[in-house]
């Protein structure tokens, strides 16, 4: 059983791919007509997606919520190659829905799970029936990019991959702290980053379980980083999923070019996110702009990092090559609006799933 608590109705067990034990949420019978695969954002787990699981009808939805290789109760023997971007996940994800015996399927990604939706689609299109990316990060990676095109502030990419992490949050999250007392703590960065005050998850300690969970290191969260002469003055690792959100590796913007089968994509993002955001409050363009970090090279050098519109750019363009996407904005929601407003989200996605049988 999984040392993060698990709700009734659900199952707990492991799935070997290579290179990894993971760990999977499943609900639903086997023969039920429509497959859904679900993949949580990062420092999270599976747990997030118990709430969906549980709304939907076992006899018609067969769901599997996967712990990525170095999260929540997944092994973690091999990092992440970050030099792929979000593909080895892509390639963990598939490997389960082929030891699962399954052939068309639908996705849903949130946060991070979004970036590895772009991956998953570029990869294995060809079992898709639809993909839903809930506050999905930029198809352009995260930091280091100054426009719409996704062109990077420096050659070397600075600024972004795995000398992101915040040291004092990591510090916390390596002694397992639950407090609430610094406003770093882990469990203050879900209350007032992840989630839009005053929202506070149903199941926050299960929640916060999954982020302490997360796999920490050089090799894993927040992953390594090189030296570089730009501003500030690091540049993206090899290992780990932050280094493979940069956008020297994220994959993402192929989308707009992608010649194989073109699932529907949902995007959904909450109004008030501040992580994934032309303003985000994770993103040292716009941290440097509010004078919070040193040293600013300034907007000409180094702007605040315009994801929304960088994401649907990318859709814009996959639109007009044969593809179709809807965006729909959740006032009032900030990074997480599937968990602050399910009663709104839950008939919106099983909708868009019933429309692509």
């Amino acid at each position: 059983m999984s040392p993060i608590p698990v709700s009734d109705g659900l199952t707990s067990r492991y799935i070997e791919v290579i290179g990894a034990n993971l760990h999977i949420l499943e609900r639903g019978h086997a023969d039920a007509p429509q497959k859904i695969v679900m993949i949580h954002g990062n420092i999270a787990a599976a747990t997030w997606w118990e709430e969906l699981m549980l709304a939907l009808d076992p006899a018609q939805y067969h769901s599997v919520a996967i712990d990525l290789r170095g999260y929540g109760d997944s092994e973690a023997t091999l990092p992440l190659d970050a030099t792929r971007g979000m593909t080895g996940f892509a390639d963990d994800i598939n490997a389960v829905v082929e030891s699962l015996g399954w052939g068309k399927h639908h996705y849903i990604g949130h946060s991070m799970g979004g970036s590895v939706g772009y991956a998953y689609v570029l990869e294995y299109s060809h079992n898709l029936l639809s993909v839903t990316l809930v506050a999905p990060g930029s198809p352009h990676g995260f930091g280091g990019t100054k426009d719409v095109e996704g062109n990077p502030c420096y050659d070397d990419y600075a600024g972004s991959g795995g000398g992101m992490g915040n040291p004092e949050l990591i510090r916390m999250m390596g002694e397992g702290y639950r407090g609430t007392e610094s406003p770093l703590s882990p469990r203050n960065a879900l209350r007032n980053l992840v989630f839009k005050p005053p929202f506070v998850h149903p199941r926050e300690e299960a929640i916060l379980d999954a982020l302490l969970a997360t796999k920490l290191g050089e090799q894993f969260y927040p992953g390594d980083k090189t030296a570089s002469p730009n501003w500030p003055m690091f540049a993206p690792g090899r290992y780990g999923a932050i280094n493979g959100l940069s956008p020297k590796y994220e994959r993402g913007h192929e989308l707009a070019s992608h010649t194989g089968n073109k699932p529907p994509i949902l995007w959904v993002r909450g109004e008030a996110d501040t992580i994934i955001s032309n303003t985000s409050t994770s993103e040292l363009g716009y941290l440097g702009k509010l004078g919070l970090v040193p040293g600013w090279p300034g907007e000409a050098v180094f702007p605040p990092q315009p994801m929304v519109d960088q994401t649907r750019a990318v859709l814009d363009k996959y639109k007009a090559n044969g593809g179709d996407y809807q965006e729909i904005i959740f006032e009032g929601c900030g990074h997480s609006p599937q968990a602050e407003d399910f009663e709104r989200f839950l008939p919106l996605f099983q909708t868009f799933i019933d429309q692509h049988q």
